[in-house]
């Protein structure tokens, strides 16, 4: 398994299809966090992007391989194996954004809150920031699995229907990423540091059951 995921992890750089949505990220980012900005508003500000850009490099690495390239690899190594693998190097790219993220959040940003006079500690902040973060991949890669094949059958609204959910994800109460982004909301508001462990739990666990399913599927349903 490690073999097959460093090989779409190879297939998605030489491929160049992670630039588009590095370069999307890069630019919203430099626009929504300001020098000076409140730390905690910038890591949500951070944490969110990864929603839909997670969900992007998730289609780009289950569309990475050309469809005879890919029947071959299938037969060699099984659907839904090839399936978890383009998943795994979609995960895994979303996380190394969300560390460089937090990183460069950190650089632009004071330990500064919505509270005048009021700062948070900057390495509390950045472990909350970051499990937001971490948070927001997950639900991404989520979102990119349900809008792919072999769940999604026309791919055609694929696109579409990954930037629609991940919208939904956000602003919907109650889903992992809306409870990540609010404890770094609140936090800021409040002057203080929460931590969103339950956000980052159900964020794994749904990751988890909608990956299983996804490869459970492939296995299942003709290329």
């Amino acid at each position: 398994m490690t073999a097959l995921t460093r090989y779409q992890l190879e297939l998605l750089l030489r491929s160049q299809r992670w630039l588009p949505p590095f370069l999307g990220y890069a630019l919203l980012l430099a626009i929504g966090v300001q020098t000076g900005s409140p730390l905690l508003d910038s890591l949500g500000v951070n944490a969110a992007l990864l929603v839909p850009v997670t969900a992007w490099y998730a289609r780009s690495a289950l569309t990475a391989d050309p469809p005879q390239a890919r029947a071959v690899l299938v037969a060699a190594r099984g659907a839904a194996r090839v399936q978890l693998a383009a998943l795994l190097a979609a995960l895994l790219t979303g996380l190394l954004l969300a560390v460089l993220g937090t990183a460069a959040v950190w650089a632009l940003s004071g330990p500064t809150t919505n509270v005048p006079g009021h700062e948070v500690p900057v390495p509390a902040a950045l472990l909350a920031g970051l499990l937001a973060a971490v948070t927001c991949v997950l639900t991404g890669l989520v979102v990119g699995a349900l809008c792919h094949r072999p769940v999604l059958l026309r791919t055609g609204y694929g696109m579409l229907g990954a930037l629609g959910l991940s919208v939904l994800l956000l602003v919907l109460p109650g889903s992992p990423a809306n409870r990540a982004m609010r404890a770094l909301v609140t936090g800021s508001r409040l002057a203080r540091v929460e931590l969103p462990l339950l956000g980052l739990v159900a964020a794994a666990v749904l990751a988890a059951l909608v990956g299983a399913g996804s490869a459970w599927l492939a296995g299942r349903r003709s290329e």
